[in-house]
This record gives C-alpha cells, sequence and structure tokens, in this order.
C-alpha cells in the first residue's frame, strides 16, 4: 500500500489573474467566486481536493496589491503573505503575455521562500500564435527562479492534470488532514456571503462600488427550508441607491441570482432575504475589518 501523501499549496498572484477559477477547475465544483473585477477574492480560502492516498489542500489567496492605502488592501496583503511561509510549493499566476508592476511585486514576494514555485501562465487559450509562448517563458525564467512554468488555461481545462502532477511531486508522505469528503475549511454561511457579494459584482459592472461587503445575520434550517438574511454593507449613500437599482430592480436581481446558487450549494430550498445599509469607513477600520471576518487571528 502506497503511504498517504498530503501537503499544502498556495495559489498567489495580483489580482484578476484567474487564481480563484484555477482552482474551482481543479475542484471540480464552484468554491469561490468570481468576476472580472480585481479584489473579488478578498479572504484565504482552502480547497481540499483528495484522490486515493494524495490529499492536496488549496489555498486560494487575495491578490497582492502594491495598492496598501487603504486598511482591507494591507489586511488582504498580509493574508496572502502569511501563508507562502506555511505551504509545500506555490503556484504563482501569471496572465498571457502580460507582466505588469503588480507581477514584478509578487514575484519579489516570492523570492524569498524556500518552497518550490510553479508558474501557471493562465488563458493561453486567448493566444492565436502559441510559438510566441516560447520566448515569454524564456523572460519569465529571468523574472521568476521556478521549478516549473507550465502554460494552462484554467476556464478550459487544459494542462490541469499536468499543474496537478507537478504538484503531486512535492507533497511529503503525510496522514491526511481532512475527511475525504471535505472540500473546504469555511462554513456554509461564510459561501453564502461570498455568493451574495458576487451577485453584487457582477451585476455592477463598471459602477461597482469597492467598498461593499456582506455579512450575514441568519442563517436558519427549519425542515427543508434554510432561511438566510444577508446585509449588504456600504460606505455611502449613493452607493446604497446603485446597489438598490431603480425600484429595487437590481437588489431583486442580486438576491435571485445568490438564491439560486445558494440552493445548488446546499441542495435545499433557500428563502434569502437581503438588505442594504450603511456604515461609514468600514473598508478602513481594522477594528471593523476584525469584527467582519477579514482578520484571521
Amino acid at each position: 500500500m502506497t503511504e498517504p501523501r498530503c501537503g499544502y499549496v498556495a495559489i498567489v498572484g495580483r489580482p484578476n489573474v484567474g487564481k480563484s477559477t484555477l482552482l474551482n477547475h481543479i475542484l471540480g465544483q464552484k468554491l469561490c467566486i468570481t468576476s472580472r473585477k480585481p479584489q473579488t477574492t478578498r479572504h484565504t480560502l482552502l480547497g481540499i481536493k483528495t484522490d486515493d492516498d494524495l490529499q492536496m489542500i488549496f489555498v486560494d489567496t487575495p491578490g497582492i496589491h502594491t495598492n496598501q492605502e487603504r486598511a482591507i488592501n494591507r489586511v488582504m496583503n498580509r493574508s496572502a503573505a502569511s501563508v507562502i511561509s506555511d505551504v509545500d510549493v506555490l503556484i504563482f499566476v501569471v496572465d498571457r503575455f502580460e507582466w505588469s508592476e503588480a507581477d514584478e511585486y509578487v514575484a519579489k514576494y516570492l523570492s524569498n521562500s524556500k518552497v518550490p514555485v510553479i508558474v501557471a501562465v493562465n488563458k493561453v487559450d486567448m493566444i492565436e500564435d502559441k510559438e510566441a509562448l516560447l520566448p515569454h517563458l524564456k523572460f519569465l525564467e529571468t523574472k521568476v527562479n521556478a521549478a516549473d512554468f507550465i502554460p494552462l488555461s484554467a476556464l478550459k481545462n487544459t494542462n490541469l492534470d499536468q499543474l496537478q502532477d507537478k504538484i503531486r511531486a512535492y507533497m511529503p508522505e503525510r496522514i491526511h488532514v481532512f475527511p475525504e469528503d471535505q472540500i473546504t475549511d469555511r462554513s456554509e454561511r461564510f459561501l453564502a456571503a461570498e455568493i451574495v457579494r458576487e451577485k453584487i459584482m457582477r451585476q455592477l459592472g463598471a459602477e461597482v462600488p469597492y467598498q461593499v461587503t456582506v455579512e450575514i445575520e441568519e442563517f436558519r434550517a427549519e425542515k427543508k427550508v434554510t432561511h438566510i438574511s444577508a446585509l449588504i454593507l456600504v460606505e455611502r449613500d449613493g452607493q446604497k441607491k446603485i446597489i438598490i437599482g431603480t425600484n429595487g430592480d437590481r437588489i431583486k436581481k442580486i438576491g435571485e441570482q445568490a438564491r439560486a446558487d445558494i440552493e445548488s450549494l446546499l441542495d435545499c430550498k433557500v428563502m434569502l432575504r437581503t438588505w442594504v445599509k450603511v456604515r461609514s469607513g468600514w473598508s478602513d477600520d481594522e477594528r471593523a475589518l476584525r469584527s467582519l471576518g477579514y482578520m484571521d487571528d
């Protein structure tokens, strides 16, 4: 019988390179919320994949920011940085041929890492001339001291098996940490709040106020129905009006879309109530961020 292997894998990178999409596709189900907006992921979240003797515990981190003006950006950077030293392998996700100041910043973050780094060059399905990848991979070799460079497409499941084979090689012999049917360390309550926030970000497009968070005030299962009350917090009256929309149309649509996803997650009927409240300055107040669950002490 083969010895069990189990290890931690951090997925890092600047905002909006596809880290959460990558984790969702590796797990084969939606766990992390996604949108085209930077800062969609704000919390560190574990995604657990168990295949026979192998358990890979993925850590989806917030995008690492060069901008640290607001407390929420500083907290997200600390959250991402804290996991880098405590894992067995790092997946550094970059977006095709793009290499920005923010990527440079993440590369510097990783330069002191004692653990192997695998660079995942994401979204290669959008590259027409695949031969152009070779010189870009050579360029990345000058930027990142990595064990491997893997071109892939998280969305199209291209080369994800190859990535997981590489990860497996770095997994130590260790007893599994989680039961084989567990896929995350987060509660259903937390996942429900994240789903509501995803629908807000997708609905608002260019108008999206980044000072939006969701707090679940009630999460109660009664017979075959789960009752959820979600409080949407913003910082200004104007943001509240944007989220509510004309005659409440937008908040209604957000609620309908979130309820459908939460029902799929919980596999039961859900009664979801949402309302919007102004709490000025919450995103730049460490005490407020702690009470809202942004800081894992």
